[in-house]
Formats: structure tokens, C-alpha cells, sequence
């Protein structure tokens, strides 16, 4: 909390012996004196503080705002007590006590099971007809992605989890009514293998039943051309163009290779998505349901969406396959070893480290990171201690790098990137206090999500929200810079994500939806906090900006939201709760805000 002080005195004795380069508030308070006319605030605080704190700089909020901004690009979004904490130590030291933590609880997939039988329990008692409840669909998963990310510890976990879940981009829109449960074991891979390694995350991927269901390699058969019967080629080209090496051979900074015409080298052509088709071939069930036992060619509504896709070599293509630079997997092998050798393959691929480089860059600290950054973290991916795909020094190499934590870089024009709609939706939800009396946080986000078109895994296309490489036109496009979030950034949702928090925050619209058919009482925003803070617009302002804005709050934007707090005339409770609506508002739809820098 920043307190405001009027000094009427400011007496500093200094030991002239010592010499420091730094200055003071930096904490050489050794010698020095500091005193106040007042050590209260100017508005009737309960609390007091100290004017040492000025000189021994705990008075300062520079940490503070640093690792605001750091929480902001590795967590969904933490309280100020959170940012307070971590500030103490060094954020090399919080994410590898992050690494040591486990999921929240259950599995996804459990959990979406096991709130679907409680939700139809409560459905039912509370006057629901018999027989009409059914599940688990998309929205319970939904449930459960909001349970498990509410009051969890493992906070960089579920932040990489959904950054791959952009990257790996199954989507539940095309079954929307069916299978949450899948949904979830789906969301388990990416969870599970977020600080594993890569090539693991990769072969457990391509083994899942939803993804094999939604890129249609499941029951995917060998030729047969007798009946001009071919492989199934859809997995086979999106592992290579959105999972592992993009469509044009990469140096290790993410720049393309060009050929002696100054054109980009394809990494791939048509015979190879064939070849790898191949590989491709004799997945089926890996498990059924309900005593149906598992085969080639299993109807999926019978299928265990938690385990593993099995390899039927029956219906697998045999023989050599030819795939990239020269490789080729010899006759006679397992269909499982083809499938080990290309996921190898790929994985071991020079373009396979800046690709995924860049695209957890963009999704977790900024759109436009220097070649040096791609190939720092790049070098991680390629070679930690020995290990190919470590994603834990991954990780560590993109959060720390300096382009993500020098302060110096918050001025540079390519720095930053739009928050995704969804992430300042999980802001919101997580860094404002709720009353939610149920303490069940089944939110389905279906209004935030219609309005936005953003929910985790429901992206309506294989490419995930938006592309990588959109630029909108204009002066982004103009300087060639890349701006992703941008392409779901239009007249309808701009206007659909002020209309849906300012139903949120003034109407104090139910958060989860109206659940009142589970008997479940509707969780709003408890505002006792901000209404605390609103006697002092400033004070407000600053709590606001630790949180949200990270210490960029600009003076035009804070001019504005103090000038519409002035409109309110009173201390009282309802012109308090005014103020911290307007304040809280108006500072959730600014461009200090949208961009985070």
C-alpha cells in the first residue's frame, strides 16, 4: 500500500566516507535520518508508517511494479499479498519452486467427470426433470477448468498449459455438446508434459484420442487401392506446419533461410505429408467404455478418452517411408517404431527450436521478440546440461531473458503485446475479491466467450484464435511487426469486452452465469477492498496499477480515471462503491491496460 506524507523536514546525515552509485530509497539507510511533520496520511487511514521506509526503500513500489509484471506474463494473475511475497526473493527462485508443484488436484479429466455428477445431483433435487441432464459436455469442463484454476498454487503450470493448448490447437467447437471429459484428459497432456519434455509432450500428444478424433487419424487404415483408398494426410501436415517446424526452413534466431534467389526454403512438400501420412496409420481405441472392449475401428462414443491411442499393425502401412532431408524409416519395423522415428524426426529438427521459441515468446511476454531473444531461448531448447527440449529451461530462458525483464525495454516501440481477451477475463476473476457463497466456481464463461469469441480450447480453427504471423493493417503492419491478438480484435468484440465488464462491475451481473436451476447462490465482485481504498483516488490508482497495469499506468490515463472519480462527491459507502467502479473500469478498458509491456 503507498501512503501519501507531507514533509515539513527532511533531514538527511550522511557518512561522507561512503560512496554508493545508486540512490537513495535503494537501502543504504545506515547513517541516515529521516522525519515527517505527520506519519499519517492525509486522508483518516487506520494504518501508519514510517518515513525511514523512504530512505531504506520499503517505501518504494519499483519491486512491487517489477513483479507485477513478471506475475502478469507467467501467472493468470495473483493478489497483491501474492506479488508482495514473491517480491522478496528472486523470480529464478519462484519458478523453480514452481516446478516442484503438482496440479491442483485431480486430473481435468476427473474433475470435469466429477462435476458433471454433482451438477446433475443438484439439478435434479432442485426440481431439474429425471433423465434430462446429460454429460459431461463442454461446459463442465469449463467448470472444471475454473475450479482447478481459482485458488491454485501451481500457477505457471496452468499458464503454460494454456500457452501450449494455443500451439497444440484442439478444439472442442466442433463437438461442442459432447465428450467434456475428453476435453479434459486433452488439457491433462498438456498440463502433465508443461515441464517435462518436449519431444514426450509431442508423442503424447499425437497418442490422444481427442486429437486424433478432431484431426481424423483415429480408425485412420493403411491404402487400399483397390478401392482408391489413401491415408488420412490431415495430422500429418498440421504436426509439421503448427507443431514442430512451420512451413520455411528457420536459422536459429527464427530469421528464414533463403536460397541463392533470395527466397524462402519450403521445409516440406506434398510427397512428404504423404510419406508421414503413412506413419500416421493403424491408430485406434486404446481402451473402450462400458465393457466395450477396445479395437480398430471402435465408434468413439465407446472410447476411454484418457488413455493413450493403441497402434494396430494390421492396419498400419508397411514398408520404408520417405520424409524429410533424405530420412527415410526402414521396411519392417512396428507401426509404434515408425511413429517413434518420425516424432524423433521432427523433434530433432533444426527448425523445431525457434519455432517453438517464437511461439511461446508470443504468448507469454511480447509479439515481436529480437532474433536474439528466439535464439537464447532457442539455445535452451537445443542444449541445457546435455538435454534436447528441457521445457523447464525453456521456460526459465523466456521469463528471464532480458527483453522480458529489463525495464529498459518497456520503451521500445517492439516490446509487448494486446492481453488476449481471456487472459484479462482471468485477471479480473482472480485479482478482484469475490463473494461466491456456494464456493463451488463453476463458471461456464459462455457470455464472456460469445463476446470475444475466446474460451481455453475452444478456438475455431486448427490455427488457433488468430494467426501467429497477423499483422493488422496499419502502422503495426507498416513497420513489419507481428500483432496476433489483433485478428480477434474487432468492431464486435472491442465493444462486446466493454459491455461485458461493465455488466460484470456496475451491474454486478452474476460471474458464473445464473446457476439458480443447480440451487447454487450467483458469485459477484466483493468491492470492500476498493471502496477502502477509493477515499484516496491515488492510493487507489496505485493499488489498481500493481495490479493490473504493472507500473504503467500513464498520468493521461490516471488525469481521467480521477477526474470521473471526482464526479462523486462523498465518502460514504455507495459513492465509495461509485468510485472504485468507475476507477476499476475505466483502468480494465485502457490501452495501459490492453498492452502489456
Amino acid at each position: 500500500m503507498k501512503f501519501l506524507f507531507y514533509f515539513c523536514a527532511f533531514f538527511i546525515s550522511i557518512n561522507t566516507q561512503a560512496q554508493y552509485t545508486d540512490y537513495v530509497g535503494a537501502g543504504h539507510s545506515t547513517g541516515v535520518t529521516a522525519t515527517a511533520s505527520s506519519q499519517q496520511s492525509k486522508v483518516d487511514w487506520t494504518e501508519t508508517a514510517s518515513p525511514e521506509h523512504t530512505i531504506d526503500g520499503q517505501g518504494l513500489d519499483a519491486r512491487l511494479l517489477e513483479t507485477s509484471r513478471f506475475l502478469a506474463q507467467a501467472t493468470f494473475g495473483t493478489d497483491l499479498n501474492y506479488i508482495k511475497n514473491v517480491s522478496e526473493g528472486t523470480f529464478e527462485a519462484w519458478i523453480d519452486n514452481q516446478f516442484t508443484l503438482p496440479t491442483t488436484t485431480q486430473s481435468m479429466g476427473d474433475l470435469t467427470t466429477s462435476i458433471f455428477e454433482d451438477a446433475k445431483t443438484l439439478y435434479y433435487d432442485n426440481g431439474g426433470t429425471p433423465g434430462t441432464y446429460f454429460g459431461p459436455q463442454d461446459f463442465h469442463f469449463m467448470y472444471a477448468w475454473w475450479e482447478m484454476n481459482t485458488n491454485n498454487e501451481d500457477l505457471l503450470r496452468q499458464r503454460v498449459a494454456l500457452a501450449l493448448s494455443e500451439i497444440f490447437s484442439f478444439s472442442d467447437e466442433l463437438e461442442k455438446e459432447r465428450w467434456g471429459e475428453g476435453s479434459g484428459y486433452f488439457y491433462d497432456v498438456l498440463l502433465n508434459d508443461a515441464f517435462g519434455n518436449f519431444e514426450t509432450l509431442l508423442m503424447d500428444v499425437t497418442r490422444q484420442p481427442m486429437m486424433g478424433r478432431y484431426l481424423t487419424y483415429y480408425n485412420n487404415p493403411k491404402s487400399d487401392l483397390a478401392n482408391n483408398q489413401f491415408p488420412d494426410e490431415n495430422y500429418a501436415r498440421e504436426v509439421m506446419q503448427l507443431f514442430t517446424i512451420g512451413l520455411y526452413k528457420l536459422n536459429n534466431d527464427g530469421s528464414y533461410q533463403l536460397d541463392g534467389s533470395g527466397n524462402r526454403i519450403p521445409t516440406y512438400d506434398n510427397d512428404a505429408i504423404g510419406e508421414f501420412a503413412k506413419v500416421f496409420t493403424g491408430f485406434g481405441a486404446g481402451a473402450g467404455l462400458y465393457g466395450v472392449p477396445a479395437s480398430f475401428g471402435l465408434d468413439f462414443s465407446t472410447v476411454n478418452k484418457q488413455t493413450p491411442m493403441a497402434m494396430y499393425d494390421a492396419y498400419h502401412e508397411a514398408g520404408e517411408k520417405y520424409l524429410l532431408d533424405g530420412y527415410v524409416i526402414p521396411a519392417g519395423q512396428t507401426g509404434m517404431q515408425d511413429v517413434t522415428d518420425a516424432i524423433h524426426l521432427l523433434f530433432t529438427h533444426q527448425n523445431t527450436a525457434p519455432f517453438i521459441a517464437l511461439r511461446l515468446i508470443q504468448r507469454l511476454v511480447k509479439s515481436n521478440p529480437s532474433p536474439q531473444y528466439i535464439n537464447a531461448v532457442a539455445n535452451a531448447f537445443n542444449n541445457t546440461n546435455g538435454v534436447r527440449g528441457d521445457m523447464k529451461a525453456v521456460i526459465k530462458a523466456i521469463l528471464l531473458h532480458p527483453e522480458a525483464r529489463s525495464c529498459s525495454w518497456t520503451t521500445n516501440p517492439n516490446q509487448g503485446k494486446l492481453r488476449e481477451p481471456m487472459i484479462r477475463y482471468f485477471n479480473l476473476l482472480r485479482q478482484i475479491p469475490l463473494n461466491n457463497p456456494s464456493g463451488k466456481h463453476w463458471n461456464d464463461g459462455s457470455d464472456f466467450q460469445s463476446y470475444t469469441y475466446q474460451a481455453p480450447l475452444s478456438a475455431l480453427s486448427i490455427f488457433n484464435f488468430y494467426y501467429p504471423d497477423f499483422s493488422p493493417n496499419g502502422p503495426i503492419a507498416d513497420a513489419g511487426m507481428l500483432a496476433p491478438e489483433f485478428q480477434i480484435h474487432d468492431s464486435f468484440t472491442s465493444i462486446g469486452y466493454l459491455n461485458t465488464f461493465d455488466a460484470y462491475i456496475y451491474l454486478q451481473n452474476p460471474l458464473y452465469g445464473d446457476q439458480s436451476h443447480f440451487g447454487l447462490a450467483d458469485a459477484t465482485f466483493d468491492f470492500t477492498q476498493l471502496k477502502y481504498y477509493a477515499r484516496d483516488p491515488e492510493t487507489l490508482l496505485n493499488y489498481l496499477d500493481k495490479l493490473f497495469t504493472n507500473g504503467q499506468l500513464s498520468n493521461d490515463t490516471r488525469t481521467i480515471i480521477k477526474d470521473a472519480m471526482a464526479n462523486f462527491v462523498g465518502s460514504d459507502d455507495a459513492t465509495l462503491l461509485k468510485k472504485s467502479k468507475i476507477a476499476l473500469w475505466l483502468l480494465l478498458i485502457s490501452p495501459d491496460y490492453a498492452i502489456i509491456k
